[in-house]
């Protein structure tokens, strides 16, 4: 949490990312402290550590300085002939201690015109001389930025308008263009260069504004800018206590004859402010809805587990779910109820899909968009009896309510067939 009361800027209006990051370290050569800055551009104090620790310049084994991520190319190798960041910051010691612009190409081992023309085109008009900020001039000079294919053959942002308000995928328009202009490199464009089409600062590939809504993507996806992906090895567990997976359940999952096995997730409403748990029996697809005060791991805990306590124990001996945090508290519920509570894996809801398909039907009675916290304890457990006496086909047409109170009563055997 950030220690100061500036409120970090976010959603379509806020500055780019990039132009934060310069501002960042314009006020850092100034001399401001790095929490004086990053309070005065708005970022988190992780953001503008991970911005100074980009690239750091080292001088004897040691670290004399840093170069922004921005600066990628005064970072990247160049040639010999070129002065490089080590040059730089000597020519930058020796002119601070006086010494003639022979004496330092002397030195530095550069001509007396090379160490002249560096200080009067990259130095200050004040006559200070700073290495890194030389550096950076120097090669923000270099660049020769080109413009993308896309923007220079106006066939081919017809193509991509076109294609792309059909909501096509970047890698179906790629593949498509391969079809129909075989050999024809100025109509070609990898998925890649495709993404980086739309995700460029004012593309003209957005569709058309709506209210509320400047820009809208025409992916998906729906996303105006990329998403950062950690490496495994820096993710953070979800969990403070690690939970067993689906691969740990001792049934496969195709199996139903297990009795006592449920699924369960929740369905939120607007802004994750209001949520109803929902539990579906594996064998029966007998369904219990939850009610939820608040949306967070204790009310979830606390609910389930005076929901299920009502239960025989052999009716309730797992439950799987999916890696929401609001499981976080699982090994109470088992220490509680003595119900296993494995995980599914990431992205694999097919993994508990009977409560999948369970809620697709619940946002019949609660869509999507409204408030679920106004739905009482007596309006879930309605909703549940009418779903529970509606005949399944998987169940040849017999009823979840007419078949849970079978397993109630002999649940050693349950004739599904």
């Amino acid at each position: 949490m950030l220690s100061t009361s500036r409120r970090v800027p976010k959603g379509p209006g806020r500055r780019r990312q990039s132009a934060k990051q310069a501002q960042f370290f314009r006020l850092l050569a100034r001399g401001w402290t790095a929490a004086a800055a990053r309070r005065e551009v708005g970022v988190s104090r992780s953001t503008s550590r991970n911005w100074r620790n980009g690239f750091k310049v080292y001088r004897d084994g040691e670290v004399v300085g840093f170069v922004p991520p921005i600066d990628r190319l005064a970072a990247s190798p160049i040639s010999p002939r070129f002065l490089s960041q080590h040059e730089r910051i000597e020519i930058a010691d020796l002119h601070r201690a006086g010494q003639s612009v022979r004496a330092i190409a002397a030195a530095v081992g550069r001509s007396p015109s090379t160490v002249s023309r560096e200080l009067r085109r990259n130095g200050r008009r004040d006559g200070q001389y700073r290495p890194f900020e030389a550096h950076h001039k120097a090669a923000m000079r270099r660049r020769r930025p080109r413009r993308p294919r896309w923007l220079t053959t106006p066939a081919l942002e017809s193509f991509l308008l076109e294609h792309l308000r059909q909501r096509w995928s970047p890698q179906q328009i790629s593949r498509e263009l391969g079809l129909r202009f075989p050999g024809d490199a100025a109509m070609s464009l990898c998925p890649e260069s495709i993404y980086q089409a739309i995700y460029r600062p004012g593309s003209p590939l957005t569709r058309p504004p709506i209210a509320r809504h400047p820009a809208r993507s025409p992916l998906r996806t729906g996303r105006d800018h990329r998403r950062a992906h950690r490496r495994l090895e820096q993710r953070r567990h979800r969990f403070t206590t690690p939970g067993l997976t689906v691969h740990d359940r001792p049934f496969d999952p195709t199996d139903r004859t297990v009795p006592g096995a449920w699924e369960g997730d929740l369905i939120v409403g607007p802004g994750h402010r209001s949520a109803i748990g929902t539990l579906v029996e594996r064998q029966t697809r007998f369904v219990r809805l939850i009610h939820l005060p608040r949306q967070d791991s204790r009310a979830l805990a606390d609910a389930l587990i005076d929901d299920l306590a009502s239960l025989p124990t052999r009716l309730r001996s797992s439950i799987t779910w999916d890696q929401g945090t609001e499981m976080s508290r699982h090994q109470e519920i088992t220490h509680a109820l003595g119900t296993r509570i494995y995980f599914c894996d990431a992205h694999s809801p097919w993994q508990r899909g009977s409560n999948e398909n369970t809620n697709g039907l619940l946002r019949q009675y609660f869509p999507k968009g409204t408030d679920l916290s106004r739905h009482t304890p007596t309006d879930l457990q309605a909703v549940a009896d009418e779903l529970n006496a509606r005949p399944r086909a998987v169940l040849d047409h017999r009823p979840p309510a007419v078949l849970f109170s079978a397993l109630l009563a002999s649940p050693n055997h349950l004739p599904l067939r």
